[in-house]
């Protein structure tokens, strides 16, 4: 993944300009992304495209959901369900 350099911030200097930099994120829209002894730890993102995101995730997780209930009724076979009746008699 590239990275331009005007987006990357050390943890340190985050922490001395939090507000600033959170002032920066929602205004301009864009990602920040924060280094820990040179190393990418975490990014912060504005909050519209973390809602994105988190439609996103949901959207996939109802395909995978719909893919594996497709799946399993294929091989579905009522004559060798057991009906709540008799489970409940157990």
């Amino acid at each position: 993944m590239l990275v331009e350099t005007s987006q990357m911030i050390p943890i340190t200097k985050l922490q001395k300009s939090l507000t600033q930099t959170v002032r920066n994120i929602s205004e301009n829209k864009e990602t920040v992304f924060i280094l820990k002894n040179n190393t990418m730890e975490a990014v912060k993102i504005p909050f519209e495209k973390y809602e994105y995101l988190s439609t996103l995730e949901n959207i996939f997780e109802r395909m995978e959901i719909s893919e594996t209930v497709k799946n399993r009724m294929k091989n579905y076979d009522a004559s060798k369900s057991v009906s709540w009746d008799s489970i409940r008699e157990e």
